[in-house]
């Protein structure tokens, strides 16, 4: 698998979360002040200096439930509280938003115009901040260091090690199947017409070289398709046209959005409490997993008072239900991390326990509030 993968998974998963969030703050009527320090806080937090330097050395992608236990921490970062059930939404939205987009991509390398975008739209988040601007800007730069000059060969593996991490996850959202680009078991329909892949030419046409490389004989035959060509590139530049629309706000007209288990997930739950087998590496990527959290420095709330409950369902009674109905594996439970043989391994992670209990508490009725981060991490 590519050890250049994560950092794209976690800006593309981070843009889709400060969409929807977005998205909710409005619609529940967030005083604009508060929406937007939520919006400040979190962005602060994604890209933290110490937690980027953790994110962008080379390494390979672990568990969903430890990329979850970050994304948790990160909706957390700020005054804003999600009770699990929410939370649990939150993480589907933002999972089958990118696994579409990256279905979608015409070619592997067209991931980093989707992962643009994305910063684009962050970046737009927090214009009228300067220093967050900074942080985002700097971002942005390494993004474009690390990834313009990777081959197509690389963007291929990319983007398998994406589709490899997504390939268990049918969760049906309700604009995708409104919009019939989603099945009813969660699988996404993909297009057989549209634009061709940048640099590529339209299906339709057999030529017939001789040995010497002249071209002797055309055969023209149906491609089953309506495809246009590529009319220009999108630019990998940190400003510039993308092209492409993945990666844009989806929730820029205001729709609900709900997210739905699959028949395949429900089966496949059931037979997850039977098959539960641990995990050879899991120690390794708790060792992992601190390091990487180690350089997450959550912002710690002035006043408990101003804080306010997310709620990404209807009411609180279908957040409740959704709650007690959720497949075994979809619950995101906590990881545990245990160092209790190296005292020196201890210190380092009651430091970075430290800088998250306090602001990672979530709010009364959620199952984890209060937890530190080994209680956070309960259950691998």
């Amino acid at each position: 698998m590519s050890s250049r993968t994560l950092p794209l998974l976690f800006i593309n998963l981070g843009g889709e979360m400060l969409y929807i969030l977005d998205q909710r703050l409005r619609a529940q009527n967030i005083p604009a002040d508060k929406a937007k320090k939520v919006m400040n806080d979190i962005i602060t937090t994604m890209f933290n200096k110490k937690f980027l330097e953790e994110l962008f050395k080379p390494q390979e992608l672990y568990s969903k439930k430890a990329l979850r236990t970050v994304f948790d921490r990160l909706a957390h970062a700020s005054i804003m509280r999600l009770n699990q059930a929410s939370m649990d939404k939150l993480y589907d939205l933002m999972t089958m938003a990118f696994k579409y987009q990256v279905l979608l991509c015409p070619r592997p390398k067209d991931i980093l115009l989707v992962s643009f975008n994305h910063m684009d739209a962050i970046k737009d988040f927090v214009k009228d901040t300067p220093s967050i601007l900074g942080q985002v800007d700097e971002t942005n730069r390494q993004l474009i260091e690390m990834y313009t000059t990777l081959s197509s060969g690389d963007f291929q593996l990319i983007r398998q090690t994406l589709l490899i991490f997504f390939q268990d996850m049918h969760i049906r959202v309700s604009i995708f199947l409104k919009d019939k680009v989603q099945n009813s078991n969660g699988r996404f329909v993909l297009p057989t017409s549209g634009p061709v892949p940048y640099g590529t030419q339209v299906p339709c046409l057999i030529r017939m070289f001789s040995c010497s490389g002249e071209e002797v004989t055309r055969r023209q035959f149906s491609n089953g398709g309506n495809y246009t060509a590529a009319l220009r590139e999108g630019s990998f530049e940190i400003f510039g046209d993308r092209v492409t629309k993945l990666g844009t706000n989806m929730y820029s007209v205001s729709r609900p959005v709900e997210t739905h288990m699959s028949g395949t997930s429900k089966n496949s739950a059931q037979h997850a409490k039977v098959n539960v087998a641990p995990n050879p590496l899991a120690k390794e990527e708790l060792n992992l997993l601190a390091m990487l959290m180690g350089g997450l420095e959550v912002q710690k709330p002035g006043n408990a008072d101003n804080g306010f409950r997310v709620n990404l369902f209807s009411t609180d009674e279908e957040e409740e239900e959704a709650l007690i109905s959720r497949p075994y594996d979809l619950s995101y439970g906590v990881i545990n991390i245990q160092a209790t043989k190296d005292q020196q391994a201890n210190a380092e992670l009651a430091k970075i326990m430290g800088e998250f209990t306090e602001s990672g508490d979530q709010s009364p009725g959620s199952s984890s509030k209060g937890d530190d981060l080994l209680a956070m991490m309960d259950g691998l």
